[in-house]
């Protein structure tokens, strides 16, 4: 956690077009790594290798896909804001700061991508932890970015058991923020209470939603914009006209 949290301001005062490119590497590098990837998920999931190759490509896209969001994002949520009074008054989307992640539990790299990679293009750092039963994509991930221009300490990745790892990670006083996507249903609202006790930001699954049956290679419902505001902070600013 001291170490997310001693990245976390560094990350977020670098450039929206540096950390783009940052993370578009990162996806360079998981390309070179693609047969890796594929025979592990299949292995982890059970899956085909043609199935898995497919999963593998859709991983790297969709990383591509929100590296790209990292200098228009602001465009988006920012704004300028009309007032009566002689003032120029901006709202300016700013990064939570140390953002704690449970990855879903049966998509060990897609959805472990989709997850990551909103937060991380804002300028948060993270604390990752990784599908419990099938972590070995996860583990080879951070290979790649062990190797990439990530820098130290803004992914931070664990593996083993959610029902001790995830209270520790929501009540922890370094986390700004909770993606409880793979949280279990039964332990759901213990968590949060948990996570309420430091006010910290939580993004839930919508209701309804079953993680183990959520498609993640459903472009329209995984590559979301909304997930990237999920841990953003809205700065109103004021500057006097003629100053």
């Amino acid at each position: 956690m001291r170490a997310a949290r001693k990245a976390s301001q560094p990350w977020a005062d670098k450039t929206a077009m540096n950390r783009g490119q940052v993370l578009y590497r990162v996806a360079e590098l998981m390309e070179g790594r693609r047969d890796q990837f594929a025979a592990e998920g299949a292995a982890a999931e059970g899956i085909r290798d043609d199935r898995a190759r497919d999963l593998v490509g859709r991983s790297i896209d969709r990383w591509v896909w929100y590296a790209g969001w990292a200098d228009k994002i602001a465009q988006v949520l920012g704004s300028s804001n009309p007032v009566a009074a002689p003032y120029f008054n901006f709202t300016i989307p700013e990064p939570t700061g140390v953002v704690g992640i449970v990855a879903p539990e049966t998509s060990s790299l897609l959805g472990l991508v989709s997850r990551l990679a909103p937060p991380l293009v804002t300028g948060n750092a993270t604390v990752v932890l990784a599908s419990e039963t099938r972590p070995l994509p996860a583990v080879t991930l951070t290979e790649v970015l062990a190797t990439s221009d990530v820098p130290g300490g803004v992914i931070n990745l664990l593996t083993g058991l959610r029902r001790e790892l995830v209270p520790v990670l929501a009540g922890h006083v370094d986390v700004d923020g909770i993606d409880a996507w793979g949280v279990p249903d039964d332990i759901r609202t213990e968590i949060e209470t948990v996570a309420a006790d430091h006010v910290k930001r939580i993004s839930r699954r919508p209701r309804g939603v079953l993680d183990a049956r959520f498609d993640w290679t459903d472009d329209r419902a995984a590559e979301r914009p909304e997930w990237i505001a999920a841990f953003l902070e809205m700065k109103t600013v004021w500057h006097p006209i003629g100053v």
